[in-house]
């Protein structure tokens, strides 16, 4: 597979800041093929621990590495990826598909796989091996909503716009899959939006499970949806697309030997390791990001301890 979208596509302030805070001006465009190569990550703490398993794979297979996480949203890594000012970065199938070609058909995993490649192609990037591994964007409410509005499934919404408030990244509100395509595919609207750029984070949960807003922009692998007892609405139209974890180069950047030990990641990589990992970084074991990272990586063989 493969990613990117337009090199003339603006940097976003929060990308200008976050890549400039790291030295070395990043966004030169001159790109690192006669350096290291620059593994970075989404805002949010799943994407940053998928980074950081690139990252040490990479290393481990003799690679020279940076590292440049928590970058932003599509509209800011993206355009970076394309100019060379980062190299590989964790992606999620469809959502990547709809950011590149909005009209393309994510009505099935195998069509999402279909089409990928080229709108990678087109871009100047390329995917890897996807991972078994799926996070998907969802609908979430907590138990008492659930039951007070007698919810089931996301159209059961519709009858309740204006007293819905609902939390996602600030993207959500732009996005075809996010308030937009709800309002396509279920004939929900919404009172107001709450902008939170957390990726569907703790503040996002606390947000919902305090009462400020009454359904959230969460993913699925987010260990708060079991912990707090959070109802993840039904999508029976399938409105968020298949989300398969995806590692996203520069094309013709990669050695073999680089290509094969991502892929090796992601033919170990599942959903329920997403959200052990997860847990561990965000639950109580406070664990860092990177140490999660190696631990995994360690446990399946795939680097040397």
């Amino acid at each position: 597979m493969t990613i990117r979208p337009s090199a003339t596509t603006a940097m976003t302030a929060a990308m200008l800041f976050a890549l400039g805070a790291c030295g070395s001006d990043p966004l030169s465009g001159e790109g690192s093929d006669d350096g290291p190569i620059v593994v970075s990550s989404a805002n949010f703490t799943e994407s940053e621990i998928i980074g950081n398993l690139y990252a040490q794979t990479l290393e481990d297979a003799g690679v020279e590495v940076e590292t440049q996480f928590n970058v932003g949203s599509r509209e800011a890594y993206i355009p970076a990826l394309a100019d060379g000012s980062i190299d590989v970065i964790p992606e999620y199938t469809g959502n990547l598909l709809l950011f590149l070609d909005p009209e393309a058909d994510v009505s099935s995993p195998e069509a999402i796989a279909e089409a990928l490649p080229a709108a990678l192609e087109a871009e100047g990037l390329e995917g890897l091996e996807a991972a078994d591994a799926e996070n998907k964007d969802a609908v979430v409410v907590t138990a008492e909503t659930a039951e007070e509005w007698d919810l089931s499934q996301i159209g059961d919404l519709a009858d309740h716009g204006d007293e819905l408030t609902v939390a996602g990244p600030p993207e959500f509100a732009e996005r075809a899959v996010g308030l937009p395509g709800l309002e396509e595919t279920y004939g929900v609207t919404v009172e107001s939006f709450e902008p939170i750029a957390d990726g569907g984070g703790p503040a996002t949960v606390d947000a919902l499970v305090n009462g400020d807003v009454q359904a959230a922009n969460i993913f699925t692998t987010n260990p708060a949806i079991e912990s707090e007892g959070l109802i993840v609405l039904d999508d029976p139209e399938g409105h968020f697309a298949a989300q398969n974890v995806v590692p996203v180069a520069r094309q013709d950047l990669l050695t073999d030997d680089a290509e094969a030990a991502l892929d090796a990641v992601s033919a170990e990589l599942t959903t329920e390791d997403l959200i052990a990992l997860n847990l561990r970084v965000s639950g109580e074991e406070k664990v860092e990001p990177a140490t999660a990272a190696a631990e995994w990586l360690e446990e399946r063989g795939l680097v040397d301890p």
